[in-house]
C-alpha cells in the first residue's frame, strides 16, 4: 500500500536534527513563495537490512514536508502472518529501528505507519527481508543479461512513490533499459549504428555516457508525477515501443523525451545547428527549476573545431506533456568562460529559481550570463563543488581545481552567488590538478573541509586542518552512510572515514567496508553507477553491479542513528545534482550539513502528480 504523503500548509514543519539525545530547536521561517517548486511524490522507501545473527536495521524517509512532531510505528509481518508492532511508543528521533526478536530463518516484511497528533496514519508500503538473508547491508535488484553498466538514474517512472531505474550498456552498438524499483523489466532503447564510435572525445552522434558526456537523464519534466527519460538521439535510434527515429543524416541530433512506462517517444525536437559543420555534438544533460515552478531540461552540448578548440552550446528545454519546446540558448562563441567535466544545477541567490554553473562561469535561469571567473584567471579544470560550506557567511560557497592553468592556480573558493573570489591556491609550476572534494570531515573546524592534492584546507578559514599534507585523503567522492554528521568517503570501492584525531596516507584509511566483497565491480574512474538518497533515511546509496552485468548492487547503511533529516531527495539543489553526470562528483544540499549543523529549513517544495 502506498502512503500519501501528508501535507500541511497551517504550519511550516521543518526537518528535526537529533544530536544523541538532545533535540537541537530551532526556529522555523516563515513562508517565502506561495507555491514552492515541484519535487516528486515520494513514498517512505523502506528497507531492511541483516546486520548480524539476530539483528535487522530499518529505515525509512522522512519526507519534505512532514509536519513537525510526527512519529512511526514499525511494524514487522513474518512469512506473510499477521503484523507485529515493534516499539511501544511512536518514534520521533531518527528515521530507522533495529529489530532484534525477528525469526530470520523466516521471510519479514516491514513497513511503517506516521502517527500524528496521536493519530495513526495509513501503512507504508512494505519491504521484504527473505528468509536466511545474507549479513549485508545489501539490497540487490535483478537485470537482464546486458554488457557493462557506467551509469544508473532514478526516477519515478509509474507514479508508484518508489525509485525505478535507468541504465545504460556499453555496448556496440549501446543500449538504454529500464527497470521497476523491484526489478521488473519495462522497456529498452537500440542506440543505433551511431553510437558505434565511442570516442571520448569526438564520438558518434547517438554514443552516450564515454569520457564526460552522458547524453541522458531522468526525471519528472511535466509535473504529472511520472518520470520521463530525456535522451540525446540520431539517425537509427530505435524506442521502447519500436519506433525508429530517423534525421537527414547521421550528424544531425534530435533531443527526445521518453515515456518511463514504454520508452516510446513523447516528444522530440532538433539539437540546433549552429556547430553542425563540425560534427555531432556530445551531451551532458540535467534537470533543474529555472522558473521556481516547473522542471526545464538543460542540455550542455559540444563539439571539436579541427584539432583545436571546441564550441559550447546550452540550451534549456520545457516539456508540457505534448511538446519539447526550447526556452533558450547559449553560445560561447569566442569568450573565455571556462567549462569542465561536470555541470552543477543550483540556486546561487536564493531567489528560488535555479542557475546552470559550469567551473568558470554561471549562467541565469533565463540563459543569460550572470558572471565569469575569467578575470579571477580560472581556465579549465576538471571538478568543482558548490554548496553550503561556510554555515557563518551568507549563500553558498564554491570550490574548483584546475587543470594546466598557467599562472601555477591549483585551486579555488569563491562566492556562488557573485562570483567573488576568497581564496586562491598557487603553486609553483603548472600542474594538472585532475580531483578535488569539500566535505565535513574534520569536526574540529566549522564548516567543509575543501582538498585536491596540496593539503585538507577548512574552507572558511583557509587553514590547514593537518599540517602533513601528505595525510590529505583521496580527492574523489563522499557520502554520508554511518549516521554521524560528518562526511564518510568513497574511493574505488571502499568506503572510509578520515580520522582527524588519526590520520592516515591514502590508502591506509579506516575502511567501513569494501564493495568488491558483496561482488560489486566498480564502473568509470572506480566509481559506482550512482551516488543518492533513494532508500530509507537520508544516508545516501551507492550503486553498482556484478561481474556478469545482470544484478545492481545498491549498498545501503547497516547503521542507526539518532539524527532525523528530511530525505535528501527533497531538497532541490541535491535532487538537481541526482540528475547530473558528466565526470561522478558527489551532491550537495542547500544548507550546511555537517558537524554543529542547526536545523535546516523546511524545503519550499510542493509534490507533483495527484
Amino acid at each position: 500500500m502506498r502512503l500519501t504523503p501528508l501535507r500541511r500548509t497551517a504550519v511550516l514543519a521543518a526537518a528535526v536534527l537529533v544530536a544523541g539525545t538532545a533535540t537541537i530547536a530551532v526556529p522555523t521561517s516563515a513562508s517565502t513563495a506561495a507555491v514552492g517548486r515541484p519535487m516528486e511524490n515520494l513514498g517512505r522507501g523502506v528497507v531492511a537490512v541483516r546486520t548480524g545473527a539476530t539483528g535487522v536495521l530499518v529505515t525509512w524517509r522522512l519526507l519534505g514536508l512532514d509536519p513537525d512532531g510526527i512519529g512511526f510505528d514499525v511494524y514487522r509481518s513474518p512469512a506473510g502472518g499477521a503484523a507485529v508492532k515493534l516499539n511501544t511508543a511512536p518514534l520521533t528521533g531518527g528515521t530507522n529501528f533495529v529489530d532484534s526478536t525477528a525469526d530470520l530463518t523466516r521471510s519479514n516484511s516491514y513497513y511503517v505507519r506516521p502517527v500524528i497528533n496521536g493519530a495513526v496514519q495509513p501503512a507504508s508500503e512494505s519491504f521484504t527481508l527473505t528468509a536466511d538473508h545474507a549479513v549485508e547491508p545489501v539490497v540487490r535488484i535483478p537485470l537482464r543479461a546486458g554488457g557493462p553498466v557506467k551509469f544508473t538514474w532514478v526516477g519515478d517512472l509509474d507514479g508508484d512513490g518508489a525509485y525505478d531505474y535507468v541504465i545504460d550498456r556499453q555496448t556496440s552498438p549501446q543500449m538504454i533499459e529500464a527497470y521497476r524499483s523491484d526489478g521488473r523489466f519495462l522497456w529498452s532503447v537500440n542506440m543505433g549504428p551511431n553510437s558505434t564510435d565511442q570516442d571520448n572525445i569526438e564520438s558518434g552522434s547517438a554514443t552516450i555516457d564515454v569520457g564526460h558526456w552522458d547524453g541522458v537523464t531522468v526525471g519528472d519534466l511535466d509535473g504529472d508525477g511520472r518520470a520521463e527519460v530525456a535522451l540525446k538521439v540520431a539517425n537509427g535510434v530505435t524506442f521502447g515501443n519500436g519506433a525508429r527515429h530517423t534525421e537527414s543524416d547521421n550528424t544531425r541530433q534530435s533531443i527526445a523525451i521518453l515515456d518511463g512506462r514504454t520508452g516510446a517517444p513523447r516528444a522530440t525536437a532538433p539539437v540546433p545547428t549552429d556547430y553542425l559543420a563540425d560534427g555531432p555534438m556530445g551531451a551532458r544533460f540535467g534537470i533543474g527549476s529555472l522558473d521556481g515552478t516547473g522542471n526545464s531540461l538543460v542540455a550542455y552540448m559540444k563539439n571539436r573545431v579541427g584539432n583545436g578548440g571546441f564550441n559550447l552550446m546550452m540550451t534549456a528545454w520545457k516539456f508540457d506533456g505534448r511538446t519539447l519546446t526550447r526556452q533558450w540558448k547559449w553560445l560561447r562563441g569566442n569568450g573565455t568562460m571556462a567549462d569542465g567535466h561536470n555541470t552543477r544545477i543550483v540556486d546561487v541567490n536564493g531567489d528560488g529559481k535555479d542557475e546552470i554553473a559550469e567551473i568558470g562561469f554561471v549562467l541565469n535561469g533565463d540563459g543569460t550570463l550572470r558572471y565569469s571567473l575569467a578575470g579571477a584567471g580560472i581556465v579549465h579544470g576538471d571538478r568543482f563543488h558548490i554548496a553550503k560550506m561556510d554555515p557563518g557567511r551568507p549563500g553558498l560557497q564554491g570550490y574548483g581545481v584546475q587543470q594546466d592553468n598557467p599562472s601555477g592556480l591549483r585551486e579555488y573558493y569563491y562566492d556562488a552567488r557573485t562570483g567573488a573570489m576568497i581564496w586562491q591556491h598557487v603553486e609553483g609550476g603548472v600542474g594538472d590538478v585532475g580531483r578535488g572534494m569539500a566535505g565535513d570531515i574534520d569536526p574540529r573546524f566549522p564548516g567543509m573541509e575543501v582538498w585536491s592534492f596540496s593539503g585538507l584546507y577548512n574552507a572558511r578559514s583557509n587553514q590547514l586542518t593537518e599540517p602533513n599534507t601528505e595525510l590529505r585523503p583521496w580527492p574523489q567522492l563522499g557520502l554520508w552512510w554511518d549516521g554521524d554528521l560528518t562526511m564518510e568517503l568513497l574511493n574505488d570501492g571502499k568506503f572510509e572515514k578520515w580520522d582527524p584525531a588519526s590520520p592516515k596516507p591514502t590508502n591506509s584509511l579506516p575502511r567501513l567496508l569494501t564493495a568488491s566483497q558483496y561482488g560489486a565491480v566498480t564502473a568509470a574512474q572506480g566509481g559506482p553507477t550512482l551516488i543518492g538518497d533513494i532508500l530509507g533515511d537520508w544516508r545516501e546509496e551507492a550503486v553498482y553491479t556484478n561481474a556478469s552485468y545482470n544484478e545492481l548492487i545498491i549498498f545501503t547503511t547497516n547503521q542507526p542513528t539518532n539524527t532525523r533529516l528530511y530525505t535528501l531527495a527533497h531538497n532541490p539543489a541535491y535532487r538537481n545534482g541526482m540528475t547530473l553526470k558528466g565526470y561522478m562528483q558527489s551532491h550537495h544540499v542547500d544548507y550546511f550539513l555537517g558537524a554543529g549543523m542547526t536545523r535546516p529549513p523546511r524545503p519550499n517544495i510542493t509534490y507533483t502528480g495527484g
